[in-house]
């Protein structure tokens, strides 16, 4: 089965069954701020450990644990979590227009760094409690269920989205839903933007580069394609648009740390 839309952002070993994802859309009250919860359960031996590497979406998450609770902003190269012991976790991932407005401040600030949800959301401790609570066991889905209600009343309250949101979470949806798309200028010609003022808005709501976005759609689909039946890797290289295999091979190990042959004989 080829991955979704989400998983294949999610660079899974096939042998790593150390834990089992639980993903669920977002409610309608979250509308244009959020896209979905996900919520893995793990169980990793002891003295062994469980490393997750994913090619993150351009937006920021929220995510509680039984340890800590936080906010990340956007990871420009590879993110990496590692699992040890027992454990869950209640994550939602933003639209793009969301980290800026849970944050209340430019998403540049958060790149490639997290820090304590306290710190971004007044009576945390309050919503870590109850989720907490809520998640005493976590593999029910009744469990997950009253989490999430937990989490959508708390985030609900930086709705509606303002007009740039609407715009960013529109941009976002165009590169990540076209192909086609493989310079900066076609995005501008789109939304009848300056390059200068794509380059403010993605910084701003994102925090990255509009080129970033189009180059991690790239290599998320290139993800997708090694993992599934890559045949010839120049095919590959010309389907996303690269002008050449190595510039291609460049790209990818440059954020993956590994070649695109690495890649597909670890992971399809």
């Amino acid at each position: 089965m080829k991955p979704d839309r989400i998983e294949r952002a999610h660079l899974r070993d096939p042998r790593d069954l150390s834990h089992t994802m639980h993903r669920y859309p977002a409610p309608t009250e979250l509308a244009g701020l959020a896209q979905r919860f996900w919520i893995p359960v793990w169980s990793v031996e002891p003295g062994r450990e469980a490393t997750q590497r994913v090619l993150q979406y351009p937006c920021g998450l929220v995510v509680i644990t039984a340890e800590y609770a936080r906010f990340y902003g956007v990871v420009a190269g590879l993110s990496s979590t590692t699992l040890t012991g027992d454990g869950w976790a209640v994550g939602v991932m933003l639209e793009p227009a969301g980290g800026f407005l849970v944050a209340g401040r430019s998403m540049a600030d958060f790149r490639d760094r997290h820090v304590d949800l306290a710190e971004i959301i007044g009576a945390a401790a309050d919503l870590v409690d109850a989720v907490r609570a809520a998640m005493q066991r976590p593999l029910l889905h009744a469990a997950h269920t009253r989490a999430m209600q937990v989490m959508t009343a708390a985030l609900g309250r930086f709705a509606p989205v303002d007009d740039e949101g609407r715009l960013i979470n529109d941009v976002v949806a165009f590169v990540e839903g076209s192909p086609q798309v493989v310079r900066v200028a076609q995005v501008c010609e789109r939304f009848d933007l300056s390059e200068r003022s794509l380059q403010r808005l993605t910084r701003r709501r994102v925090g990255l580069s509009p080129k970033w976005l189009i180059q991690r759609r790239r290599l998320q689909e290139a993800s997708v394609r090694l993992r599934d039946d890559p045949g010839s890797l120049a095919d590959v290289a010309a389907d996303l648009g690269y002008a050449d295999q190595p510039h291609f091979t460049r790209d990818f190990r440059a954020v993956t740390g590994m070649t695109p042959g690495e890649f597909a004989a670890r992971y399809s």
